[in-house]
């Protein structure tokens, strides 16, 4: 039996075919307008590059600039890879919970001008949670640690 290997889609493909589409339809702040041409044209020619010629024989190789944007899935892959990695060596062998804090929509703009402050009460409020109900009898009657991640999803559709 053959395997079936579906061709590697990328962000920045589907941003080259519709993101210019989007962006006339959507009211972006710069910071992520500007995230979304780094990752479209990343390791691209827009971006520039260089040629490695190998001494021994000529061969030439073109390697075009990596965009850099921390929100690159090609530029922050490895040290995604390496951080879970690290993560992972200090796990115990006892089972885990994936939680997930929100903001109501209601506060996107505020996060948007706000973030360091916002998102510091929404770890603060978050830890001390869980913190709490993990103490109570009712629950754990435990202590416990905790992972938190900050993933930021602010809609594009946000108008000024």
């Amino acid at each position: 039996m053959e395997s079936f290997h579906a061709p590697k889609v990328e962000v920045g493909n589907i941003f080259a075919l519709f993101a210019e589409q989007y962006r006339r339809e959507h009211h972006l702040p710069l910071q992520q307008r500007n995230t979304m041409f780094a990752i479209q044209y990343c390791r691209t020619s827009v971006l520039g590059g260089h040629v490695d010629v190998c001494d021994s024989c000529g061969y030439k190789r073109i390697s075009y600039n990596s965009c850099r944007n921390r929100h690159c899935p090609k530029c922050q892959g490895l040290d995604r890879i390496k951080w879970i990695d690290k993560l992972s060596s200090d796990l115990l062998p006892v089972r885990y919970f994936h939680i997930v804090f929100t903001i109501p929509c209601e506060l996107n703009r505020l996060a948007l001008v706000n973030q360091k402050c916002l998102y510091n009460i929404l770890f603060k409020a978050a830890s001390q949670s869980l913190l709490m109900l993990a103490k109570d009898p009712k629950y754990l009657d435990a202590y416990t640690g905790l992972v938190a991640v900050l993933h930021t999803c602010l809609p594009a559709v946000l108008r000024y």
